[in-house]
This record gives structure tokens, sequence and C-alpha cells, in this order.
């Protein structure tokens, strides 16, 4: 069976006559729509569209192609998702991306009984610190924060995306704690190099009263990762600067205190993103609806919040 990606790239491009409006339609980059179309091409044996500089036009056979799909389109779409079947049982492989230290400690828990509610579903679960491609690298669904939202993504907020100041009972230990954000220049700083712009990570503080005020550490170490900063301020080398569900654990056990409860940075939210198409696969409804359950019954959104908890 030809594949979804493909057979889309041809009905849009030839309904716009062009591959770049396609791949704008379809949130792919134009040399990806191309490229499927080529390989739809070489799957059937015959030419489809005939190109030049300035013009996409359809060819015969191209023409009578979508006449003889463009009114299935959403049939295939069903097909191929496989929600067409009996008794439209979530199954298949589930491709989602998440942080490495949110997804092993809010994601992963989860699975056990997720897999035990739809055996039929395969998790591919990838484990990364970055903002991926949901339509042109496959993924079903991505949790995260700032994702670009293209066409045909929807996000769904879980919790608000809070930073906040945190530093070891024995760093802390016979120091005198900031009155607001700026006093956090008195203490080390362990702060995050960011791997895709090279530049050193630093935050503007708000309190419920809404007054903003730099919260800016001196740098006695940087490094590129949320884990490692962690662990960096459990061994006693500073004051950092995280999101709460990065520290949430180590803050309820006591081995981090939270400088300035009354403060943090506002880094926006922590949402699940996946793709709004028509016939969403059955698979990844189920996992929106299982981690949305999940969140509301441990109530993560509240205790995600920055302010005084």
């Amino acid at each position: 069976m030809e594949t979804l990606a493909n057979l889309e790239a041809f009905i849009r491009s030839a309904e716009f006559g062009s591959f770049s409006e396609a791949a704008r339609r379809l949130s792919l980059t134009p040399a990806a729509v191309s490229r499927n179309v080529a390989m739809l091409e070489r799957n059937l044996g015959i030419r489809l569209f005939h190109r030049s500089t300035r013009k996409l036009s359809l060819t015969e056979a191209g023409e009578t192609f979508r006449l003889a799909i463009a009114e299935n389109l959403e049939g295939i779409q069903a097909a191929i998702a496989g929600i067409g079947g009996a008794g439209n049982e979530p199954a298949g492989t589930l491709k989602v991306s998440m942080a490495l230290t949110f997804g092993t400690m809010y994601i992963l828990p989860l699975l056990p009984g997720f897999l035990q509610r739809y055996p039929q579903i395969r998790p591919e679960w990838h484990f990364e610190n970055r903002r991926v491609d949901l339509v042109t690298e496959g993924y079903d669904a991505a949790i995260g924060a700032g994702f670009d939202l293209g066409t045909g993504l929807v996000a769904h907020t879980l919790a608000p995306a809070h930073v906040i100041a945190v530093a070891s009972p024995v760093y802390l230990k016979g120091r005198t704690l900031p009155e607001d954000p700026t006093g956090l220049q008195q203490f080390q700083g362990i702060v995050q190099r960011s791997l895709r712009t090279g530049r050193l990570q630093q935050w503007t503080m708000r309190n419920a009263a809404g007054e903003e005020k730099a919260g800016h550490l001196p740098v006695s170490l940087a490094v590129n990762d949320p884990a490692a900063m962690q662990e960096a301020a459990l061994l006693g080398l500073g004051v950092t600067m995280l999101a709460v569900p990065d520290v949430l654990p180590a803050l309820e056990t006591g081995r981090l205190i939270q400088l300035l409860p009354e403060w943090y940075a506002d880094a926006g939210v922590i949402s699940l993103y996946y793709s709004t198409r028509t016939l969403q696969p059955a698979k990844t409804r189920a996992f929106v609806e299982w981690v949305t359950e999940a969140f509301r019954n441990q109530r993560l959104a509240e205790r995600f919040a920055g302010g005084r908890r």
C-alpha cells in the first residue's frame, strides 16, 4: 500500500500547482514534498507532473490518478492509519518525542498502565532535548514547550513551565538568603549554555503582584543539560535555575531548597503536540487522553507552578 505522506503530497501539489504551497499546507519542506511525489511516481511507474522552473502541471496519467483517489483520500487516510479496523482498537507504533528528565520522571511511569489498557500499541519513545519536526520526522506526538505550531499541528496544554532558583541545604548553610531576584548575584551560579544558540541562559523573574526583576546568576559553572545542572546543585556547587518539573522530587524530599519562593521565571507552558488531521489515529488519541488524565489525577499543573508551594 502506498504511504499516506506520498499520497497527501501528490494531492496537495496537484491542488495548489506548487510543491512549495503544498509543503506549507502540510508543514513540510518543499524538498520533502518533491521527494514524496517522486517516490510515488517511482512506485507507480508513471510520471504524474510536468515540471518546469515556473510551473507544475499534471500529466494525463496524473490527472487520471488524481480523479481516482481525490474523493477517497479520507478513506485512504483511515486505512493507512489503521483506524478503520474492526473494533477501532488503538494499535501500531506510537512514536513520541520528549525531554529525557521530564520523560523518565513523569511519562515513562505511565507506560505499564497504558500498555495494559492498549496492548496492541508499540511505543517508540525518543528521549531528546530538542524541538523535533513532528511531520517531517514522522512523530505521532511530542511533549515539551515552545514548538512551532505549523499548519496541521495543535498544542494541548498540560502544565505551566515555570523556572525557579534552587540550591542544596549544604550550600545555603550560613548564607543570607536573597530578598528578591537581584540578590542572586551574590551566589555562585550554575548556568545552562544552549546547545542550539551557544548562549548562556539567564532569566527575568516575576511574582504574583506582576513585578519583574532580573534573576541573573554569576557564571561559576556552565553546562548544557538540565540534569547536570541539578546534579551540580545537589553537590553544593551553587545556585541554579531550573524548571519546576526537573527539581520537584528533590524539593519535596528537601534535597534542594527553593530560593525566592514568591518568584519564578515564566517559560511558557508544557504541551502535548500532535496532528490535527481529521482522521487522527486511535493510538494518538489514546495517548493524548491517557497523559491528560494522568496530569489531572496527579495535580501536576498545580504542583509545577512556580509560586509558593
